[in-house]
């Protein structure tokens, strides 16, 4: 089998070895070519004339990518590692394995990959880099490692020079670049269009980049005109500066831009050392880009020894009060300039503080009511009084609860009621004080029965000067989630660098935020085609606490001061279940406004968190996306669909079900008259019998969507249910 796979390859090296006994050199001197295992994909590498690496890609004998450079220019060295190269080592194998994750969108996912390993000396200093492709059925990764050596031991970068040099001006899925922030909403727009739309403050919503107008941040997603969709990425950050492209908008060619730290510089590195992998993901159909596993394939595997600990889980808290202005994270209102030397037992609490025992006591009995997991407190801390004073880089101790949350009551309670608590840490960005505090932080957590944490790094970084996205903070993110895994604590981390598939290697990372997530519709909503583009970008790197199940649209009846709506129908929310995957997911809402709405809270209630299987319906980015997952360790099914301010029609086969067993499906669809502009809570719900022959045609409606479960009820179907 293996070397069924390895003849072509192997045939082109043997050629190679002929020519260059032929002409009686020591290096390599010719293309390299590399395919992978079902051939659609080839890679070429060769040299230029002045020893420049360059790559390229074609799927299909379609162009992804024209010749494209490699290097690095460095810090302080008047020889960087751009030119003057000699191929001095090349291997050639194939790799193929299955393995399981502890948790995820699959049972168990195929690692299938042929790899081309180049090793490069630069003949004037004499020092080497090893470039090393793996290129899969889905898309290609490559990255640099520097062997260890005496002419490179410490180094810094500059820049990396990678360059992805593409076919022509594709429709792109972009974020306008920034070191500290990716919660944007997406623009849509061709290429050549993007320096233009920087101009314009809409792009920004009230941000601000910091770096060239011509910049993007990753995971990018692109059409072109001849049907291939092509994303841009990068997997396993680790010690390292997190990328974002840089266009030239003349000649469509993206050229890596390292994010700096306080003096500039983007990488400190010594050898033997290695960079993340970039990928690209690129298939003629949409459908493929959502169920690669590319990015996690290139991660390490599970470095936790016993990872049964980690559990999958939803959960709900107080934070959507907060976000929507109906009440707040601090005891008192009073200003900073008054809390030098806080005594909050001569405060008298504002009456608009959410983390209150009793109030708390009220989402716990929510939850144990209707099998929600856990409940998460935000605000039940002291230091939320002054946080945004950035005079002040000691804010929080992480232990201290205000005096009207009683913590030692309420974890004994919600223990009571089988409910579990969801610690929460906002650093206000003070991450040295952080780690200062993070061992005692996190014990406090284990001994009051906390095993999980929302971390938050809101601001702009302490130390100033650093960014959220430079080697500096990369490197705490990974702390952080290692130091947890100490303690058995799972972390759902906001406002930290996007994710690249580390939840392969550290699982207790179950999710993060990085991006714009349901807190932005209640400031000023999102596009109604937001959450057809998320998964295709975004979620790319790794599942995202979206905080989806938002019932009540209108935030001028929670808060009279809040004119925000949410831009979906009830329906697309309970979608997003299933479309914006996540082990960890959040019934955001206020249980008074689920009790409204029962019917369509039970499916929260029934969607799993973790799954045996995942098939993609149907997709096209910015239109519509329809999933189904298998829910783990069962025969049940859930689909959900989404789509943009156009609505779609989806016509769904059920031929993924087991042969010879009939299901109830419970369809949760918009009502004929729904709209999300206004009239989003209209919705049906409606349940038939089903086997793997039954299809079903859906409407949804403008910014709608549909939720399905289907549920395995035997051999001999169930009475009163029409089949379809």
């Amino acid at each position: 089998m293996i070397l069924n796979i390895l003849m072509p390859i192997i045939l082109k090296m043997k050629k190679l070895t002929c020519v260059l006994c032929f002409c009686a050199i020591a290096v390599f001197t010719v293309a390299q070519s590399l395919s992978s295992p079902n051939n659609n994909l080839k890679l070429d590498f060769s040299l230029t004339n002045d020893g420049s690496p360059i790559y390229s890609l074609t799927y299909k004998d379609k162009i992804v990518l024209k010749p494209s450079k490699l290097g690095f220019e460095l810090v302080n060295d008047s020889k960087s590692l751009l030119s003057g190269f000699e191929i001095v080592d090349s291997k050639v194998s194939a790799f193929d394995e299955t393995w399981k994750p502890v948790w995820g969108e699959m049972k168990q996912i195929q690692n299938h990959y042929n790899e081309l390993s180049l090793t490069l000396n630069q003949k004037e200093t004499n020092r080497q880099v090893i470039v090393r492709f793996r290129l899969f059925n889905d898309g290609l990764g490559f990255r640099y490692e520097f062997p260890e050596q005496n002419n490179l031991i410490y180094f810094v970068i500059k820049e990396e020079r990678t360059q992805f040099a593409l076919a022509g001006d594709h429709k792109a899925f972009w974020l306008p670049g920034d070191y500290d922030t990716e919660e944007y909403s997406t623009v849509t727009s061709k290429l050549s269009e993007i320096r233009g739309l920087f101009k314009q403050a809409s792009v920004y919503n009230g941000a601000h980049t910091t770096f060239s107008d011509a910049g993007v941040q990753t995971p990018l997603m692109m059409k072109s005109d001849n049907g291939l969709y092509i994303n841009i990425h990068e997997a396993a950050l680790i010690n390292y500066a997190a990328m974002s492209l840089v266009l030239n908008d003349k000649n469509f060619v993206l050229t890596t831009h390292l994010t700096p730290d306080a003096i500039g510089n983007k990488g400190y590195m010594q050898s033997p050392c290695k960079t993340p992998w970039r990928t690209i993901v690129v298939s003629d159909d949409a459908r493929d880009i959502l169920a690669s596993k590319l990015i996690l394939n290139l991660n390490e595997a599970c470095k936790i020894k016993d990872p049964s600990w980690i559990k999958p889980m939803k959960f709900m808290g107080v934070w959507w009060e907060m976000i929507t202005g109906k009440s707040s994270w601090a005891y008192t209102d009073l200003p900073s300039v008054q809390l030098d030397a806080i005594d909050y037992s001569k405060l008298n609490p504002s009456g608009r503080h959410s983390a209150t025992t009793s109030h708390v006591k009220e989402y716990i009995d929510f939850a144990a009511l209707h099998g929600i997991d856990a409940v998460l407190v935000e605000g039940w801390n002291t230091g939320w009084e002054d946080w945004h004073d950035k005079s002040k880089e000691f804010v929080f101790d992480f232990v201290t609860p205000y005096p009207d949350f009683n913590l030692p009551e309420i974890r004994d309670y919600a223990k009571s009621k089988g409910v579990k608590m969801i610690m929460h840490h906002e650093t206000s960005s003070s991450v040295r004080n952080y780690e200062r505090h993070m061992d005692k932080a996190y014990q406090f957590m284990v001994d009051n029965n906390y095993h999980s944490v929302k971390s938050g790094y809101v601001g702009y970084i302490i130390p100033r000067g650093e960014y959220h996205y430079g080697q500096w903070m990369v490197n705490h993110y990974l702390y952080a989630i290692q130091k947890a895994a100490e303690y058995q604590i799972t972390i759902d981390a906001h406002e930290s660098v996007h994710p690249t598939g580390l939840h392969r290697t550290y699982p207790n990372l179950l999710a993060q935020e990085s991006a714009r997530g349901t807190e932005f519709q209640a400031f000023e909503g999102c596009n109604p085609d937001h959450t057809t583009i998320l998964p295709f970008t975004r979620l790319m790197g790794g599942p995202m606490d979206y905080t989806p199940g938002i019932f009540q649209m209108d935030m001028s009846k929670i808060n009279p001061n809040n004119k925000s709506r949410i831009n979906t129908t009830l329906a697309n929310q309970l979608a997003l279940y299933v479309t914006m995957y996540s082990p960890l997911q959040m019934a955001a809402d206020f249980p008074e406004t689920y009790n409204r709405h029962l019917d369509a809270f039970q499916f929260i209630k029934d969607v799993a968190v973790d799954w045996d299987d995942t098939k993609i319906l149907a997709a096209e980015p910015g239109d519509y996306i329809s999933i189904a997952r298998k829910a783990k360790g069962t025969n049940n099914w859930f689909i959900g669909c989404v789509c943009d301010e156009n609505g779609y029609t989806s016509k769904i086969a059920f031929d993924f079900l087991e042969p010879e067993k009939f299901y109830i499906a419970t369809i949760y669809g918009d009502a004929k008259d729904a709209h999300y502009k206004n009239n989003p809570q209209a919705y049906v719900i409606q349940k038939f019998l089903v086997t793997n022959k039954s299809k079903i045609t859906q409407c949804c409606a403008p910014g709608g969507g549909f939720a399905i479960s289907i549920i395995e009820t035997g051999k001999t179907g169930a009475k009163g249910l029409r089949k379809l």
